[in-house]
């Protein structure tokens, strides 16, 4: 079961998550039939999604878009604050030569471009924040988004492991921020268990789970488990949605489809889930507007 755990010191105002997420990157890659490259940064990213999530109050959610100049184009990804997380690449069969015998995520997804973070609070406006690409290896980028637009010190590690069959065997991370007022103390000491550390994907291949890597991380500091929960994939479009956006087609839109006497079909990004809409149905959504 991927899951995530939230904790924070008992002294220094030190939050930390670590979550296991091999479950919902299989199945999210699987549905887009990514490519290596795209898989592992995809999985990264959707790692990166559930933990900010997390920091959500209930009701909330928080979208990343990482978009480059290379050839992955785009990555996006929907996080909710119950642990649902859903996403997907612009270009799935990317593809690149391995650079130091690993994949390149990085030129994968360009040196050049931004992260933009949009987080709906519930509020009249949506909160949206934009930084340029830092590493473009997704999870320094989302550390420099916090510390740049959110002004948060943060650590942000994310790992996936892939097998030569093309399944995700590990995949998870970690995010440990400061909370003012700082103390530089443990800040110091967290830096260096950090830089101690193996791999997120060794650690999670060697049988690791989220609890362990936060017990490395802040060992010698005390600390509470403030909350497990559970991490899935999940979809929120539906057919109902799809009928929502024809009618605000308006009456003459869909009048232009029925002209035509074509199907409509719509397909999901997220899931891939095909609708299909017929004349027959076009001209129910037309009665209706009547």
């Amino acid at each position: 079961m991927d899951y995530l755990v939230r904790v924070i010191s008992e002294e220094a105002n030190v939050r930390a998550l670590a979550c296991v997420t091999t479950n919902l990157v299989n199945e999210v890659c699987l549905r887009h039939d990514t490519y290596p490259l795209a898989t592992v940064a995809l999985g990264r990213a959707l790692g990166g999604g559930a933990l900010m999530g997390a920091l959500l109050k209930t009701g909330q959610t928080v979208a990343l878009k990482f978009e480059g100049n290379g050839p992955l184009k785009k990555i996006i990804v929907e996080a909710e604050s119950n642990g649902v997380v859903r996403g997907y690449v612009g270009e799935p069969k990317a593809d690149l030569p391995l650079k130091d015998g690993k994949l390149d995520v990085a030129n994968g997804l360009g040196r050049s471009g931004f992260l933009t973070v949009t987080k709906d609070l519930r509020m009249k406006e949506p909160y949206k924040g934009t930084v340029q690409l830092y590493t473009s290896e997704i999870a320094e980028d989302l550390a420099f988004y916090f510390i740049e637009s959110e002004q948060i010190p943060s650590a942000v590690g994310l790992g996936v492991y892939l097998e030569p069959d093309g399944r995700v065997s590990a995949a998870g991370g970690f995010l440990i921020q400061s909370l003012p007022p700082s103390n530089e103390e443990i800040v110091d000491k967290l830096i260096k268990q950090i830089g101690k550390l193996p791999s997120i994907t060794e650690l999670l291949r060697s049988g690791k789970t989220p609890e362990d890597l936060l017990a490395l991380l802040f060992e010698g500091i005390p600390y509470h488990t403030l909350e497990k929960r559970a991490i899935a994939f999940r979809c929120s479009c539906s057919r109902e949605r799809v009928e929502r956006a024809l009618f605000s087609l308006g009456k003459k839109g869909v009048e232009s489809l029925l002209a035509d006497r074509q199907k409509i079909e719509v397909t999901c990004e997220f899931c891939r889930e095909h609708y299909v809409f017929d004349p027959e149905d076009l001209t129910w959504i037309r009665g209706e507007m009547q």
